[in-house]
């Protein structure tokens, strides 16, 4: 009996190849060559799962948010938080910021995606924004749960609280990477804000 091919986790396997590339060496240099050498696969099998170069790119793009989940889900679950509220809040901002190798991977990758969208319409118009959207969707939640806690006044508008703190969260993973600011900085400034607008854990 033939053995059975998962096509999916082949592109997630090229995928991911690809994104290792482009975190060392970056998304310019991930030609079909590079990729195949990477994944331990001939170009053609690279061009018979992504017949151009922006069907890969869209495809890592689409791997970059789902390691991103895969990342912070299981340890949130672990983390034994309360359901909703401020520490989870920080602890979800903590693993965005490049604060180990594989956050730094990841936030590394997401940077050069987006630098890449400012040129590219194709990449403009994926899905790219919408990982961003659905964090500051979740923090919304986080901060309605707060509010009902106290921690926020009834009217503060909380899509405006949502952005500032994700903001703070880019400007700080910036700062790490380039070597502005270190891991212990980001850490402090982070918990100081949190503390100040929504009170200290408790």
């Amino acid at each position: 009996m033939p053995k059975r091919v998962d096509h999916e986790q082949r592109r997630r396997h090229i995928a991911d190849a690809l994104l290792r590339v482009a975190a060392t060496r970056g998304l310019h240099t991930a030609g079909f060559r590079e990729v195949a050498a990477e994944a331990g696969v001939s170009v053609r099998l690279v061009q018979y799962y992504f017949q151009t170069k922006e069907q890969l790119l869209l495809f890592g793009l689409r791997r970059v948010g789902e390691q991103f989940a895969e990342r912070v889900l299981p340890r949130l679950a672990a983390a034994g938080l309360p359901a909703a509220g401020r520490e989870r809040i920080e602890f979800v901002l903590l693993a965005t910021l490049p604060l180990d190798a594989e956050s730094r991977s990841l936030h590394v990758l997401y940077n050069q995606y987006f630098a890449l969208a400012l040129t590219d319409p194709s990449l403009a118009a994926q899905p790219y924004g919408s990982d961003p959207d659905a964090l500051e969707a979740w923090l919304i939640k986080q901060l309605r749960a707060c509010q009902a806690d106290g921690r926020l006044p009834p009217e503060q508008d909380l899509a405006d609280e949502a952005l500032a703190i994700l903001a703070l969260g880019v400007g700080l993973g910036n700062a790490i990477l380039g070597g502005r600011r270190s891991a212990d900085d980001a850490r402090r400034v982070l918990a100081r804000h949190l503390d100040h607008r929504l009170g200290p854990p408790r």
